[in-house]
């Protein structure tokens, strides 16, 4: 085994990647590979951007892989000019799969050199891809990887390559279930991991529809898809696992002791320094890149009713392991079991990743095992608190966070026992709530306070109509189980209706002076008329959710009684407005029938005479006199055609999160300098 030795600034120069990119035919059995593959390179300490590399303590950052192409960039022309002839592309995947099939053994009995190896060998089938499917459509990448030596063919002698990205494809994802998780083959499950991402990204850089890429039908249709079932639970358990990258061995390890230029450079520093592993990416960017690739393929292929989806109807089926209740023996999809204890705590200790809140979603929304799981936890504070955190810094956020965060909040809400429970809940000093001390507040108050909050930001910074029906709808499936609120929770909520009036008269004045100014059919007319309709269904919700309180529990609602009484001159125009005065009727009667006993009492009441009359007014009430309302419920519902939404985003996410470097400018399906795309 060669074991020459260079610095990385002469890689391309390097005689064996020069070799590698020339004409020359290298078979997959010649020694050469042996020798790229342990080739030493020494990394100089005077140039910081040479220390990046190795110093890195978080593998995958861009700007190393950034890096890092562009000390190789003079080799890539030639690559491709010379693989036409060459083959070598195809050589090196097939090095890589004659590896891979020895892996699983190698990792049993600790062969250090063969695993090292062999990720090397997938590094760079890595970095040829990604070059590669950034600037040609997916049939011309595959037509590269695919390409035979010319000699060959002419020799009749040639390989059937027909087959070999999809043999790649089905190789990457038995590595990731069948080669076992320990400290030496950590490096190559991520650089697996990381090779699928790539290979699937295509659609990234085109505008063709994602049935219509041949990687992503191998992985759905082929043989790869064989795995499905347990490649989905492999992805979960990494995420739930969150392993870190194993410390680096600076002499004992045979790998590094013999290699550690190239091992830096190859994993960009993987294997952690046992000091601080927080300083350029996630802790664990085996799990980060887990749930990323999981997202990529169960967010895909779900609009074709030609190809069905099993990494997605796997995620979606799967059980816990601790349920009794076996799958029915009537079940179309292949189904797994893992502990949802552990993936439950893993999900809500990484709200602040938007992968994470992605994958509660699609948890929380389709698969009825674990949303039945979670309804039925007695710790719901562990999860809503921080997704109330997200909420409530939601300038630090990307848009699709604060999105994705509420429709949670919302299909939780759609549950009565949710409802009730979050009000039983007591919480003490949220100390990230700092626009009031409030020392002691029930879970569903805090929620209540949160959402309103974010209706408020949305209303000045975002002014998204969608954010608001979900804030609302959230808020109405509540109401009916709204108990024992804390004072400022009461005037929070009618200091938004007090907000949404001043801002709707202000609407309607203007529209009056514009309609006396100008001709009706001016078009600045149509622009208002529709402000003002999108302001008054926001108003009349906000009205019906205090309706729905005062009809089901107020009893159990004094102190918004008391705050509703105190601002009650805010529903006067609304009693006899026609959009609004039938959801104003019991909010008026309660209010009347208050008035009429507080004016039986003393001349001047205080606070506490008031809150007494309150307490025995509410218990008096004939219920008679107010109106009966439908329980207001609303349903999440997916738009009709969800990928619109979900794969920009999955590629969003994977684009700042991943650590994959690529070029801003060959990107079309997303803007690469917005957060959110």
């Amino acid at each position: 085994m060669g074991a020459g030795s260079s610095s990385i600034s002469d890689l391309s120069s390097n005689k064996y990647l020069k070799r590698f990119v020339s004409p020359e035919i290298i078979t997959s059995n010649d020694p050469f590979w042996n020798q790229l593959l342990s080739f030493t390179f020494s990394i100089p300490n005077t140039s910081s951007d040479y220390r990046l590399l190795e110093e890195s303590s978080i593998p995958n950052t861009s700007s190393d892989y950034r890096l890092l192409e562009e000390l190789i960039a003079s080799l890539y022309p030639d690559l491709l000019n010379n693989n036409k002839t060459s083959g070598n592309v195809a050589s090196l995947i097939r090095v890589f799969l004659s590896r891979a099939t020895e892996l699983k053994a190698s990792a049993q009995c600790d062969d250090s050199v063969f695993t090292w190896q062999a990720h090397n060998a997938l590094f760079i089938v890595r970095c040829v891809c990604k070059l590669l499917i950034q600037d040609m459509s997916e049939e011309e990448v595959i037509d590269v990887l695919q390409a035979p030596p010319v000699s060959a063919e002419k020799d009749g002698l040639v390989e059937d390559n027909s087959n070999l990205v999809e043999d790649l494809l089905t190789s990457l994802v038995e590595v990731i279930v069948d080669v076992p998780l320990v400290d030496l083959t950590y490096a190559l499950h991520h650089e697996a991991t990381t090779t699928l991402l790539i290979l699937t990204s295509s659609i990234v850089f085109t505008s063709s529809k994602v049935c219509h890429l041949s990687i992503f039908r191998m992985l759905m249709t082929g043989r790869a898809s064989i795995h499905a079932c347990l490649f989905v639970k492999t992805l979960l358990k990494r995420f739930m696992a969150q392993d870190k990258p194993p410390a680096k061995d600076d002499g004992g390890s045979l790998v590094l002791g013999l290699a550690s230029g190239l091992w830096n450079v190859l994993t960009m520093g993987l294997a952690g320094s046992g000091e601080d592993t927080t300083k350029k990416g996630p802790e664990s960017p085996l799990a980060s890149q887990s749930v990323l690739l999981l997202l990529v393929l169960a967010n895909h292929c779900t609009a074709d009713r030609n190809i069905r989806n099993p990494y997605r109807q796997a995620l979606l089926h799967a059980q816990n392991f601790h349920d009794p209740a076996e799958s029915t023996p009537t079940q179309a999809v292949a189904t797994f079991k893992l502990e949802f204890a552990t993936l439950y705590k893993t999900l809500y200790s990484h709200l602040h990743d938007d992968q994470t809140t992605l994958l509660l979603y699609l948890l929380l929304h389709k698969n009825d095992d674990f949303r039945t799981y979670v309804l039925a936890r007695t710790d719901m504070e562990s999860l809503v608190l921080p997704i109330l955190h997200t909420l409530y810094h939601a300038p630090d956020s990307t848009s699709h966070h604060i999105y994705m965060s509420l429709i949670i909040l919302l299909i939780l809400s759609e549950d009565d026992s949710f409802n009730k429970t979050i009000h039983d809940i007591p919480l003490k000093n949220i100390t990230w709530y700092t626009e009031r001390l409030i020392s002691d507040i029930s879970l569903g108050g805090l929620l209540i306070l949160v959402v309103i909050r974010t209706i408020t930001y949305n209303m000045t910074k975002m002014r998204d109509k969608y954010l608001h029906t979900n804030c609302l709808a959230a808020l109405a499936n509540m109401s009916s189980q709204f108990r024992s609120l804390h004072p400022y929770v009461c005037q929070r909520l009618v200091s938004l209706f007090e907000t949404l009036a001043k801002r709707h008269a202000r609407l309607c004045e203007s529209l009056r002076h514009t309609e006396d100014l100008l001709d009706e059919a001016d078009s600045d007319m149509p622009d208002a008329l529709s402000d003002v309709s999108v302001l008054e269904e926001v108003l009349r919700m906000v009205l019906e959710i205090l309706n729905s309180v005062l009809t089901h529990q107020l009893s159990h609602n004094h102190n918004l009684v008391y705050t509703l009484l105190y601002k009650r001159h805010l529903f006067q125009p609304f009693s006899t407005h026609p959009n609004f005065q039938d959801v104003t009727q019991n909010i008026d009667v309660v209010l009347a029938y208050l008035m009429g006993r507080l004016e039986t009492t003393k001349r001047d009441p205080g606070v506490q005479d008031v809150q007494e009359v309150i307490q025995q007014g509410v218990l008096h009430l004939p219920k008679d006199r107010l109106k009966k309302f439908p329980e207001l419920k609303f349903k999440y519902v997916e738009e009709s055609e969800p990928e619109e939404f979900f794969i920009p985003y999955v590629w969003t996410l994977v684009y700042h999160g991943s650590g994959i470097y690529w070029r801003p400018d060959t990107i079309s399906m997303f803007d690469p300098s917005q957060p959110d795309g």
